[in-house]
């Protein structure tokens, strides 16, 4: 085919080595470039040789620290979270407890009782029933009295099922109140046992003619343990003692105390009390005179706060709303542990948390 004069479609091949020197040019430059730009990676190590040290290995390494250091910070605000909250589990108090006195006679019919209670209008969690007089006089279905004394157990035919509706009950706390030492029954039928004697070697009288039994004698320990364990085993949650002491009143010289102290003599009466209730989750607590609480003792009645306050769970005490807080405070200062409840009567003070209403 003809072409116009002048041009033609061949122009020559390019030679090999041109490429060949081109290409290596390319990778000289592009190594040299890369060579500069690793030289800020280049590190040497303590023997002098050189390594790399990219930015990759050096993040990861600071992101390792960090999360280190975020999982520390982390686990020190769990424990402290954990620590905080643990404080607030054991920061607790006992709840107020508002009681009332039931009558000194057998319970013959809890239903028929609850609603009176419910009548009131007042709102009651407890429920304090006698189960034993200061007569001597017991007012359930008890083994231990009714060895101890003829006649002595007063319960009636409806007093068991009415006293086990009492402690089933879910809206009330039950607690048995136990007149202790002050016992004509116990004490006359076993004298030489039980019996409080005068320094004669008879029966001792106080000032109103009461008996009393004499709490060194392992008799009198024995007979009072067995009937606070008889009321745990009835489902009674709490044991309030009265007449916790020696006579106060009469000729009191008259007395034979034996060679033990009279506040040795108490504790070691309380104390098999305690005993006798271990294993179970049944508070012992006890009626003192106000002035006891105040003083700290009294010689007469052989009342020893320090030494009764750390062995109870709550002191008793028949007072005033404007008397209670320091009675409170005193119990406390004796053993932080126990709990304080004033016993009251006519109007009860609404500031009051805890009390127990004589009616």
């Amino acid at each position: 085919m003809a072409t116009p004069k002048g041009y033609s479609s061949y122009h020559g091949r390019f030679p090999k080595w041109k490429i060949i020197v081109v290409i290596l040019l390319i990778l000289i430059i592009v190594a040299a470039a890369g060579f500069i730009l690793l030289q800020r990676y280049l590190v040497y190590d303590g023997s002098g040789l050189p390594h790399f040290q990219f930015p990759e290995k050096e993040k990861t390494s600071a992101s390792a620290g960090k999360s280190a250091s975020s999982g520390t910070a982390a686990s020190s605000t769990a424990s402290s979270s954990k620590k905080d909250l643990n404080i607030k589990i054991e920061k607790s108090t006992e709840k107020g407890v508002r009681e009332l006195q039931l009558s000194e006679t057998p319970l013959l019919d809890w239903a028929s009782v609850q609603q009176r209670i419910q009548s009131t209008g007042t709102v009651y969690n407890s429920v304090v029933l006698t189960l034993k007089d200061a007569k001597g006089y017991v007012y359930y279905n008890s083994v231990a009295a009714a060895a101890a004394s003829r006649r002595a157990v007063r319960a009636q035919s409806s007093t068991a099922a009415a006293v086990a509706a009492m402690t089933a009950s879910a809206d009330y706390s039950s607690v048995a109140r136990l007149s202790c030492l002050r016992d004509a029954r116990a004490s006359r039928a076993d004298l030489n046992g039980k019996g409080l004697k005068n320094t004669g070697g008879y029966i001792f009288y106080d000032g109103n003619s009461e008996n009393w039994m004499d709490p060194a004698k392992p008799a009198t320990q024995q007979y009072l343990a067995a009937l606070a364990k008889e009321c745990a085993n009835l489902g009674f949650k709490e044991i309030l003692l009265t007449d916790f002491s020696y006579p106060t009143k009469g000729r009191l010289s008259r007395i034979d105390y034996g060679t033990g102290e009279k506040s040795e003599n108490l504790k070691t009466c309380l104390t098999a009390i305690k005993t006798a209730l271990a294993g179970t989750k049944v508070k012992l607590s006890i009626e003192l005179p106000a002035d006891v609480i105040t003083t700290g003792s009294n010689a007469e009645a052989g009342l020893n706060l320090a030494d009764i306050a750390p062995l109870v769970d709550r002191i008793y005490a028949q007072t005033t709303a404007a008397q209670s807080q320091a009675l409170s405070d005193a119990v406390t200062a004796s053993n932080k542990s126990t709990a304080f409840v004033p016993e009251v009567s006519g109007t009860v003070d609404s500031s009051q948390s805890s009390y127990l209403f004589l009616g």
